[in-house]
């Protein structure tokens, strides 16, 4: 896969131990075990969020199906593993993200899922785009959805991958 390290054009909004409180808690609650803080306002080309992230929380794969959809993370807190998937669902690539300042960016078209390997994990994302649910994400078959029976087989599985 091509260099995925690259430098942030842009100024990563800072985060009070108010925020981190705030939104790790509502991940507590949520039952997808993440929370995001939003900076971005709706409509935005540019989006930015900071996403709250425990260690049980299962992200379906899913790709950005536009070309100039480029998902670029920060890691602010904890680690995680970035997993590329081929068109059938096999690992392709595993990355393993541990540094704080640590940036990766995943490339339009690209079938991914991140597992979070710390307790909670604060990862700062962007990518260009509108926002629009129904465009936004394009999730595959081969991968059960989040909340399902298979869901935590399945994460179980991910968390396994080296």
């Amino acid at each position: 896969m091509e260099n995925l390290e690259f430098k942030f054009e842009y100024k990563i909004p800072n985060l009070t131990s108010g925020n981190k409180r705030f939104y790790f808690n509502q991940a507590q609650l949520s039952e997808r075990k993440r929370s995001p803080y939003i900076i971005h306002k709706k409509g935005d080309e540019f989006n930015q969020v900071f996403n709250f992230i425990l260690a049980n929380s299962y992200m379906k794969p899913h790709m950005h199906p536009e070309p100039g959809m480029i998902e670029k993370m920060h890691l602010i807190d904890g680690s995680f593993k970035l997993i590329f998937f081929d068109n059938n669902g096999g690992p392709e690539e595993i990355l393993n993200i541990e540094k704080p300042g640590q940036r990766i960016q995943v490339p339009a078209n690209t079938w991914h899922t991140y597992v979070m390997t710390s307790k909670s994990t604060i990862i700062f994302e962007t990518m260009m785009g509108v926002y629009d649910p129904k465009t936004w994400k394009k999730t595959p078959n081969w991968a059960p959805d989040e909340n399902s029976e298979k869901a935590e087989e399945y994460l179980q599985y991910l968390k396994t991958l080296k």
